[in-house]
């Protein structure tokens, strides 16, 4: 019989075996379809899935409710892009930022996985209006921020996100609120705001939503009128400032 430590090498050994280390394409669904989307007088072409997988993690490959919701305020509240130059948070397929891209004129669209929104924003690369960019951008990495504020040293008019939030941990909010605050601070109050498409999923996210902006200094003002049902949801716009 084999000592204590080689049972205990052994048994190391067979658990070793039995770990399968994933390439993370295997969280990755690239089975996309071209689909219409119209919101008002705007009809967007763009490539998304168009059902969830346990199988992947589909998070920035399918058009949420947050988006819809987005969307459907920005095309009937156009005026406020007109001339803008905007940055998205978790831009997902891109469809919010190919719609501001027909009234701003600096669209910059950011995720943590950006195959999917460069895919789109090639297929938007003719049209008129202003050139689509896309920035990978984590909640919190200051390195990421620090390139893409390199490049826009000015800051930008709106920064926009449509459930951002809709997989997250809950320990990720301070992280997006960071790197909100940070892009804010840029302009300073008034000359700067966070759009955000809020769609209600459970009551703890609600709070630590609230909570984060407060203890970032800022103020969150639901803008009348948006609240509504999505889907089987309930979501609302917040137009969010530094105080």
């Amino acid at each position: 019989m084999g000592s204590e430590s080689e049972k205990g090498r052994d048994a190391k050994e067979e658990e070793e075996e039995d770990i399968v280390c994933l390439d993370e394409s295997f969280f990755i669904n690239d089975d996309y379809q071209l689909t219409t989307f119209t919101f008002g007088s705007n009809v967007l072409e763009l490539y998304c899935l168009q059902s969830a997988s346990t199988d992947f993690d589909l998070t920035g490959q399918l058009v949420w409710p947050g988006a819809m919701l987005m969307n459907g305020y920005l095309s009937e509240n156009a005026e406020i892009l007109q001339g803008c130059s905007v940055l998205e948070l978790g831009s997902g397929v891109g469809i919010t930022g190919v719609l501001c891209s027909k009234f701003c004129r600096k669209v910059v669209l950011t995720d943590h996985n950006d195959e999917i929104l460069k895919k789109n924003i090639d297929l938007h690369e003719h049209s008129s209006g202003p050139e689509l960019e896309a920035a990978k951008l984590e909640w919190g990495n200051i390195d990421h921020l620090g390139e893409i504020l390199q490049k826009h040293n000015d800051g930008f008019d709106l920064i926009l996100g449509a459930d951002i939030y809709i997989l997250m941990f809950i320990s990720s909010v301070p992280l997006l609120f960071d790197s909100v605050e940070q892009l804010l601070q840029i302009r300073g109050p008034g000359n700067c705001k966070f759009i955000l498409a809020y769609v209600s999923r459970a009551r703890q996210m609600d709070s630590a939503i609230l909570r984060e902006g407060a203890e970032h200094g800022m103020l969150m003002n639901e803008v009348p009128g948006t609240r509504c049902t999505v889907g089987n949801l309930q979501g609302v716009i917040f137009e969010i400032t530094l105080k």
